[in-house]
């Protein structure tokens, strides 16, 4: 977990400015979390990519792809942002899951990967894509992630192609002119036991060996992120280390091992880090012996700790060293599940104190919603001479009626 990049003085121009709440980012914890996971996989034609669905903002996408990222795009949206902000076709990998034959043509025509993760998803990629480039998203069996709700490996997980059927979609991807080009797989996110994630990719490795033309083959990620103080940051020198063992199993093993493009996708590790979410204290009240510290910050905001009961570490600027007592932090919509964090020991705050929820930088804004017709917030980019530049603006009560047809 980064320290505050902002001081107290400065929290209160940004509120002041672009309105409460407001997602800030931080360019140059960004550029420096690229280049950290751009020294993993040391090969030349090895590529670290930037998971779209954690970050969508242009701006956000534009930073990665001049800091040397490939980009892991999950829809046509997602495909459509990442063009937009200057990743070629070949830089793009389009992960898809339960999708329509129009998205996979979408993929297709814009000259993609497209990686399938079903017998079924890889029939209709035939018949609507004949002489598509496709990869395999391959269930090894290896789970692993914070919760259960993020696991996307293993025996209770809706992803990937079991091992047993890999020959089957093997068939029918000859029979339907598809060439497989790759291999791809992901054992959940904020991934802690680098064991599991070595064996799964050495399970990958093994089924690659079975496909002498290919051509990627994608570890995935999922990297732990420290979202508690007392955390620990992942170990570079251990994950550089591991990466170089797979390599060199690759090119050792494998007829086309030296060309293929060993990929990795470190998930919300590249990007968590460099956000943070400001808000404003709007109340604090005793029920029944229980202290609340009422927030603007909804789940509408920061969906993350009612989905996932995820922690994130607040800060009150203007507080620090005070003493201390059991509060719960909650937001403002209408649902008693709008916690933002239950029974934490926090100095008490006054009304219209600004608040600090840090690691927000990864699935913050891209979750957020109008719930309660509650606007979403806007984004702040602070660059690298430290100046804030507007990245998204705040939405209106007006823009509500914006799709509506009455």
């Amino acid at each position: 977990m980064q320290n505050l990049f902002l001081t107290k003085e400065r929290i209160e121009q940004l509120l002041e400015q672009y309105g409460s709440p407001v997602y800030v980012y931080s360019e140059a914890i960004l550029r420096q979390k690229c280049a950290d996971m751009r020294g993993l996989l040391g090969a030349e034609n090895s590529h670290v990519s930037f998971s779209v669905k954690a970050n969508t903002n242009l701006s956000i996408l534009k930073i990665a792809r001049d800091a040397g990222m490939y980009a892991d795009a999950m829809s046509a949206g997602e495909i459509f942002l990442c063009k937009q902000a200057g990743f070629a076709p070949q830089e793009i990998f389009y992960v898809c899951n339960n999708v329509s034959a129009d998205e996979m043509r979408y993929a297709v025509d814009q000259g993609l990967v497209v990686s399938i993760d079903s017998v079924n998803q890889m029939r209709v990629l035939a018949s609507a894509c004949p002489g598509a480039r496709a990869a395999v998203r391959v269930n090894t069996e290896f789970g692993d992630g914070h919760s259960d709700k993020v696991v996307t490996a293993g025996k209770k997980t809706k992803f990937g192609v079991q091992l047993k059927f890999m020959q089957e979609v093997a068939e029918i991807a000859k029979a339907g002119n598809v060439k497989i080009v790759g291999l791809n797989q992901h054992i959940g996110s904020s991934v802690q036991n680098a064991k599991n994630y070595e064996a799964a990719a050495n399970v990958l490795i093994d089924m690659a060996l079975e496909f002498p033309e290919l051509e990627i083959l994608d570890f995935g990620g999922g990297f732990f992120v420290p979202y508690r103080p007392e955390e620990e940051d992942i170990d570079l020198d251990d994950l550089r280390a591991m990466f170089v063992r797979l390599h060199d199993r690759i090119v050792a093993e494998h007829p086309n091992g030296a060309n293929i493009s060993m990929r990795t996708e470190p998930g919300r590790y590249v990007v968590a880090d460099c956000g943070i979410l400001l808000g404003t204290v709007e109340d604090v009240k005793e029920n029944f012996g229980k202290t609340y510290v009422g927030t603007d910050i909804g789940f509408n905001v920061l969906a993350r700790p009612m989905l996932y009961d995820a922690y994130h570490h607040i800060v009150l600027p203007g507080h620090e060293g005070e003493q201390e007592q059991t509060v719960t932090v909650t937001g403002n919509i209408c649902e008693s599940g709008d916690i933002l964090a239950k029974d934490r020991n926090l100095p008490i705050p006054n009304v219209g104190d600004p608040i600090v929820i840090q690691t927000a930088g990864a699935y913050g804004y891209v979750m957020s919603s109008v719930y309660n017709c509650r606007m979403r917030p806007a984004e702040v980019l602070i660059d690298l001479e430290g100046r804030d530049r507007l990245i998204r603006r705040r939405e209106t009560i007006e823009d509500l009626l914006a799709p509506m047809l009455v």
